[in-house]
C-alpha cells in the first residue's frame, strides 16, 4: 500500500539514486529527496521535495524523518573524494540516517550494498559497508540489505578502453557478470519497501563474459576487437604498489574494482536493460 507513506531518499545524486528518486516519483510515493547540492538533481514533480543536508553531518539531519516511513539509502563512495573515507561515509554516514532514523520512529531502512561484499570484507569499501549492515540488522527497525553485483555506469570502462583502441582484461577474459541498469535496480529499490525480504541480491538479465562485454563495445564503435591479458601475477603486483606507495584513498577503488573484475559475479536476473543498448547510448559521450 502506497497511501500516506513517505520515503526519504539519501544518496540521490549518484547514478543510482537519481534513477531510484524518478522511480518514486513514477510509482507516486510521496519522497524526500535528501542532496548537498540541488543542482545534481531535476525532479519536476509533485511527489517529491528535495532537502539539503549533508549525511556525514548528523546535525544537519535532525528532524528530517519525523513523518517518514521508509529510509532507502544509497549513500557510499565509489571515487573518494573530498578527503573523506568509505569510513566516513558507507559506515558512519549511513550510521548518522540510521540513528535519527531510529529517533523518528521510521518502520524500514532498506540500504544498498555490493553483491558478495560481506564474503569481501578484507577490501575497505566491503568493510565499511558490511560494518553498517551489521549495525542495521541489530537496529530494531524492519530492513532490506540490497545486493547488486555491478551498474552499468561500471562497465562504461569498457567503452572507454575501447575507444582508445585496446581493452585490457584479467585473466583469459572469461570472468562472467551480470551487471544491472540503474533504472531496472530503481524498480528493485522502491519495490522492496513492500517486501518481507531482508536480502535481495540482483543482476541484469545478460550474464556476460567479459570477453563478450569487449566484443559488444567494440561492436558498437564499429572497431576491431583488439585485447591483452594480465595474468594474477601482476595483478597483485599492482594492487601490492599500489597498496605500499598511495594513500587509501586512492587505493581503495582500485582494490575493489580489480578484485570484483577478477572473480565471477553472477546474481539472480532482472530488468530489460541490455548493455548493448547502453553502450550504444552512451557511444558518444
Amino acid at each position: 500500500m502506497k497511501i500516506n507513506k513517505k520515503i526519504l531518499l539519501a544518496g540521490a545524486t549518484g547514478y543510482l539514486g537519481k534513477y531510484i528518486a524518478h522511480e518514486l516519483c513514477r510509482q507516486k510515493y510521496n519522497a524526500k529527496i535528501v542532496v548537498r547540492n540541488p543542482h545534481k538533481i531535476s525532479l519536476n514533480s509533485k511527489y517529491a521535495e528535495s532537502i539539503i543536508a549533508e549525511v556525514t553531518e548528523p546535525n544537519s539531519l535532525t528532524g528530517l524523518m519525523n513523518d517518514v516511513d521508509t529510509v532507502i539509502s544509497t549513500v557510499g563512495i565509489t571515487k573518494q573524494k573530498d578527503g573523506l573515507t568509505y569510513m566516513d561515509v558507507d559506515y558512519l554516514g549511513n550510521l548518522n540516517l540510521l540513528n535519527e532514523a531510529k529517533k523518528a520512529g521510521v518502520k524500514k531502512f532498506i540500504y544498498v550494498s555490493a553483491f558478495n561484499a560481506d564474503k569481501l570484507t578484507n577490501l575497505k569499501m566491503c568493510h565499511a559497508k558490511e560494518l553498517f549492515v551489521q549495525e542495521l540488522k541489530k537496529s530494531g527497525l524492519d530492513y532490506c540489505v540490497i545486493r547488486p553485483n555491478g551498474f552499468f555506469s561500471d562497465m562504461a570502462e569498457f567503452l572507454k578502453m575501447t575507444k582508445k583502441g585496446k581493452a585490457e582484461l584479467f585473466g583469459d577474459g572469461n570472468y562472467r557478470m551480470n551487471p544491472i541498469h540503474g533504472a531496472d535496480l530503481a524498480e528493485v529499490c522502491v519495490n522492496a519497501i513492500n517486501t518481507n525480504e531482508k536480502t535481495i541480491e540482483v543482476g541484469g538479465p545478460e550474464v556476460l563474459t567479459h570477453n563478450e562485454m569487449v566484443e559488444i563495445a567494440f561492436s558498437t564503435l564499429n572497431k576491431k576487437v583488439k585485447v591483452s591479458y594480465m595474468p594474477e601475477w601482476m595483478r597483485k603486483s599492482m594492487l601490492w604498489l599500489a597498496r605500499s606507495f598511495s594513500s587509501s584513498k586512492k587505493y581503495g577503488p582500485m582494490e575493489f574494482f580489480f578484485t570484483v573484475l577478477s572473480m565471477d559475479m553472477v546474481a539472480p536476473k532482472y530488468g530489460t536493460h541490455t548493455l548493448g543498448a547502453y553502450f550504444e547510448e552512451h557511444k558518444n559521450k
